[in-house]
């Protein structure tokens, strides 16, 4: 079955106005019009921003449904597809511990596509992270990735995240395994054909 929903969700200090985000929407628009397309802007309470994605997809069809996320974003993305069961899952460079990572920004932040923006990263939302790690550690053992269901893009040259973690995390799904490359994915343009192909997106 052809994907006829897909949500992107967006990493740490990041927007719908990531370069991934928009290169995906993009092209969704260009070769996908009647595909449903929803990038939001995520709140930064963890227990918020699922809150309110698990409400936005709640009458998707789970069995032509789409996720894809990048960093916190993927991480995000596999809980979401653990707790829905849908047909597919997109992590690109996905974030595996986020609540120990993620500590040090306990504080003001600003927005990465718009430094006048500002928010505050709240301890609670440390604890929120773990909740949400916990829930991945338990329904990972029931619902076990497979390279159809889900497909991963992880950067060697992340420098941010820890490649050999991210391999993990992703265990059971396709990897494709970047020897080089960086945070962001910089070159995710020679990727998208891939990305798309996966997808299966709906014409």
């Amino acid at each position: 079955m052809t994907t006829t929903h897909l949500l992107y969700l967006h990493g740490f200090r990041s927007s719908p106005q990531s370069m991934k985000a928009q290169k995906v929407a993009n092209r969704v628009a260009a070769q996908h019009p009647g595909v449903v397309w929803w990038c939001p802007q995520l709140p930064p309470s963890p227990k918020e921003a699922m809150a309110l994605v698990m409400d936005g997809v709640r009458d998707w069809p789970r069995e032509s449904m789409a996720v894809a996320g990048s960093s916190l974003g993927g991480f995000y993305a596999r809980w979401l597809a653990l707790q829905t069961g849908c047909a597919k899952a997109l992590l690109l460079n996905p974030a595996v511990f986020p609540a120990r990572d993620l500590l040090k920004y306990v504080g003001e932040q600003t927005s990465w596509h718009d430094p006048s923006e500002r928010f505050v990263f709240q301890p609670t939302y440390v604890d929120e992270l773990r909740a949400l790690e916990s829930d991945i550690a338990s329904l990972a053992a029931l619902r076990q990735a497979t390279p159809e269901r889900q497909w991963a893009i992880v950067a060697q040259g992340d420098e941010v995240l820890d490649w050999r973690e991210m391999q993990a995390f992703c265990a059971g799904g396709a990897v494709r395994l970047l020897p080089g490359s960086d945070h962001a994915i910089s070159n995710f343009e020679e990727h998208i054909d891939a990305v798309f192909d996966f997808l299966n997106l709906h014409r």
